[in-house]
């Protein structure tokens, strides 16, 4: 069995269950350049790139730059920077597979080794776009020098490019690029200018440079969303490779559903040249439904159920949803709690829908998402996710979300830290220790011990370092979550969650 590499495409083309693009993709303009290496963006945004060009409607290729020390290109070099996007998922209740040998990469430059070369890219008048995913500690700000070889910060690389580009070209405003950082920021777009435009303040760089920054280029805002889970383990790579008839060091498993929310109007859409290529590509000038919906249907469940998931003995998020009880409650969650509470003007069919578009994704056979990874940071993740939209229903209703209260009390009981080991604090399970990894974690491990149960989700409850307030101060939720506290201690975890699901879908087919 060979290796992937250009020479063998031909061969490939005559093979079912693979899709493959011309070899006149090869003769394409450099027409983006892109910060990070990483599988999520080859799983995303390249994946539309090389969409589009196999629909002869983009017609680019991609830049790649690798900032980080890890790891090295040989790989893409080995393989002529091809590799092989493999999708696996559900829609609308039936199996979506695909196989794609990705060509939209030309080349994978070292920042370390190959600055000249990005630099030069500057100079190149077809290159249009920047994308970047660097994680969300790479749009900081950090004092960094654009003459250093390279800068150290990805805002300071991104800068010298600019500068490079604004001298190559003598501030020809026709010559501005579009920037879409993908990093899962709020506002990255404008964070990331933000950043740009102080960091060319401190580097001293000439009034006429700035204006052309904010004149001629646009950051946009964008909001990602595909599960790429990467490079798979070692068995189910040689499955893939068997299936595909050869080797990939490079190949990546992604699930099937793919969003990229770009914030722009008529011009960004003309400007970026693959606007219309797929459904799941959305340039709009206000993407802000696409995050509510994502935050709050998609990362809300995976929190409230994260904990209850784990305690009911799950390990990924498929097995859980194979359970009966589980999968009931984690669609009543949705389409009668989260969906009818989002703090922003969502239709609620489209709510709905994507409700169902995501339950079909947490089915996925193919993803194995782990709930103790979904649980790290489960604080934060709390507030950020389900309180605005505990809040709003409690609001809107006058009485409490029964999915979500139980949640929250999972939450507070998957936080019952009973070990501490140097500063790593363990919940037990069945026995069995877990690491609970919350920098709020000692701050449970503290309250847990208090002799009343009342008092201490009392206590629990006042902290609004991770509520935003006092929930003491709403009607019945301390109530409500003592009860529930004192059932998964008496009874268990799924006798209750059980109960709770006997009560409620009783109260809805009453109404």
């Amino acid at each position: 069995m060979g290796y992937l590499f250009r020479e063998n495409l031909r061969q490939l083309r005559s093979q079912p269950g693979v899709v493959v693009a011309d070899d006149s993709v090869f003769q394409l303009p450099e027409k983006v350049l892109q910060f990070g290496t990483g599988a999520f963006l080859r799983g995303l945004a390249d994946y539309f790139i090389d969409k589009a060009n196999r629909q002869g409607v983009f017609n680019g290729r991609i830049v790649v730059v690798k900032s980080t020390d890890q790891g090295d290109t040989k790989a893409f070099e080995r393989q002529d920077n091809l590799y092989t996007i493999c999708s696996r998922g559900i829609q609308d209740g039936e199996a979506k597979e695909e196989n794609i040998i990705s060509s939209a990469i030309s080349r994978v430059l070292s920042a370390k080794t190959q600055w000249s070369l990005v630099l030069d890219l500057a100079k190149n008048p077809a290159v249009s776009i920047v994308i970047s995913n660097t994680t969300e500690t790479g749009i900081q700000l950090v004092q960094d020098d654009i003459y250093q070889w390279p800068p150290v910060s990805f805002p300071g690389k991104l800068l010298a490019f600019l500068y490079a580009r604004y001298v190559a070209f003598g501030g020809n405003p026709n010559f501005g690029v579009v920037i879409i950082p993908t990093e899962l920021i709020a506002d990255n777009g404008k964070k990331l200018e933000s950043i740009i435009l102080e960091l060319a303040h401190r580097n001293g760089l000439e009034g006429a440079f700035i204006d052309w920054i904010e004149q001629s280029n646009f950051f946009c805002n964008s909001l990602v969303d595909r599960i790429v889970p990467g490079k798979p383990d070692e068995i189910r790579l040689k499955e893939l490779e068997e299936e595909l008839g050869y080797r990939d060091e490079l190949l990546i498993t992604t699930e099937h559903y793919h969003l990229w929310a770009i914030e722009g109007d008529e011009r960004i859409r003309r400007k970026i040249g693959f606007y219309g290529i797929d459904e799941g590509l959305i340039i709009e000038p206000d993407i802000e439904q696409y995050r509510e919906l994502k935050l709050r249907l998609l990362n809300g469940p995976h929190t409230l159920g994260g904990g209850l998931a784990h305690l009911c003995g799950f390990k990924t998020v498929v097995e859980a949803m194979s359970d009966p009880f589980f999968s009931t409650f984690i669609t009543h969650l949705m389409e009668s709690e989260i969906a009818t509470a989002i703090p922003y003007n969502v239709r609620p069919d489209v709510a709905l829908a994507f409700s169902r578009q995501v339950a079909d994704r947490f089915r996925n056979p193919h993803i194995l998402h782990k709930w103790l990874n979904i649980n790290q940071n489960y604080s934060a993740k709390i507030l950020s996710r389900v309180i605005p939209t505990y809040l709003n229903y409690e609001t809107k209703n006058g009485y409490l979300p029964e999915y979500m209260t139980f949640g929250l009390a999972v939450y507070i009981y998957f936080m019952k830290a009973v070990k501490k080991e140097g500063d790593n604090y363990y919940g037990r399970l069945d026995g069995t220790p877990y690491l609970i990894q919350d920098p709020k974690a000692p701050f449970f491990y503290q309250k847990w011990q208090m002799a009343s149960l009342p008092d201490m989700v009392q206590a629990i409850l006042k902290e609004q370092s991770i509520w935003g307030r006092d929930l003491n101060k709403i009607d019945s939720v301390h109530s409500s979550i003592v009860r529930y506290l004192q059932s998964i201690a008496q009874n268990g975890i799924t006798e209750t969650l059980k109960t709770l699901l006997e009560r409620t879908e009783y109260a809805f087919s009453q109404s």
